[in-house]
């Protein structure tokens, strides 16, 4: 029997993250200065400021939590604001381990009722705070764009127009929110467009309990072309799919804290990452949204280890997938990461 890791020493552990939101990873005491500056009405009793703003106990469902990330999206309120996240979150995740740091956001959920922020405002100031971090830390970061499933198509188009024209600074695509009545066929002439730009695809897909999770999954492959998939997580009730997965080399970005505080997978010992993993389908652990959840992804890591029995050698093999999958350069990420 393995000797059972501590969080400190899985923290000192080399780890990458393609799974994380950057508009939801704010550091809390950053959080609460910016509140208090733009004066946004909320609890000065500590503990209920958690509970107004984090996510820290499980949810009714996958829709409750994206409905409370609307209330951090208030702070989210300039250039200078969006500058500092994204350095902090680069500095947070480097103290926290991780060398190699995809990061993702949806222009339309930032610039929803700040009226002063255009999409190429907030993608400049994600790249200038990405850019310093890099100077100062040994760290490869890059950005993915998300189209939000839920959103009218014409601002779809928008963002897909966003995308293609920054192309350069875009590491690549993604279709997240709530899968539910917004299926991926409809989606497929934008990531089309998107693919033929140059832009690799994640797609988010069968993170919920649905029936049609496993189609979804899979149109998400054949139709939108992703080649990574986000949670996906419920991909172990079919095997067809399991086979799929394996035989393209299509990773699961998996968020294993995540999954249980949107009650994906109602406890640690239910969620399928052991099963997954022991069937050869192709696994990364990621921390997806650790501003809002008060976590790293130490405490995903954490999880798997004292719940679903991972070891360093299994953590190994699954940054060894990270590393091949990573949409950023094979440069950037030599340059950080010693394989």
């Amino acid at each position: 029997m393995q000797n059972k890791l501590s969080l400190q020493e899985i923290r000192l552990l080399p780890k990458i993250d393609l799974h994380r939101h950057l508009d939801c990873s704010m550091r809390w005491s950053t959080l609460l200065e910016i509140a208090t500056t733009l004066k946004l009405d909320f609890p000065k009793n500590p503990e209920l400021q958690q509970k107004h703003f984090l996510v820290t106990e499980p949810m009714v469902n996958l829709e409750a939590v994206l409905n409370k990330f609307l209330i951090a999206q208030k702070v989210l309120a300039s250039e200078e604001i969006l500058e500092r996240l994204a350095f902090e979150v680069c500095e947070d995740a480097f103290n926290d381990g991780v060398r190699i740091l995809e990061l993702r956001y949806a222009p339309t959920f930032i610039a929803d009722g700040h009226t002063s922020l255009t999409y190429e405002k907030i993608h400049q100031a994600f790249l200038r705070g990405i850019k310093r971090a890099e100077k100062q830390m040994p760290i490869a970061a890059g950005l993915i764009c998300i189209l939000q499933r839920i959103l009218p198509l014409e601002k779809v188009e928008r963002v897909t127009q966003f995308a293609i024209e920054n192309k350069n600074s875009f590491l690549a695509v993604d279709l997240a929110d709530n899968e539910e009545g917004f299926e991926p066929k409809k989606f497929a002439p934008y990531f089309s467009r998107l693919r033929n730009a140059g832009l690799y695809v994640t797609i988010h897909s069968g993170e919920a309990p649905n029936k049609d999770a496993s189609q979804w999954i899979k149109d998400s492959i054949e139709i939108l072309g992703a080649e990574r998939i986000g949670h996906g997580v419920q991909s172990i009730h079919d095997e067809e799919l399991m086979a799929m997965l394996i035989k393209n080399d299509i990773p699961l970005e998996v968020c294993p804290y995540s999954n249980y505080l949107t009650q994906a997978f109602s406890t640690y010992q239910n969620h399928p990452l052991r099963r997954l993993f022991d069937k050869g389908v192709p696994l990364t652990i990621n921390s997806d949204d650790p501003g809002m959840f008060a976590s790293t992804l130490s405490d995903d890591y954490y999880l798997a280890h004292q719940y679903q029995n991972f070891s360093i050698e299994d953590f190994k093999k699954c940054n060894e997938t990270a590393y091949k999958h990573s949409f950023i350069s094979e440069q950037a990420k030599a340059r950080v990461w010693k394989t």
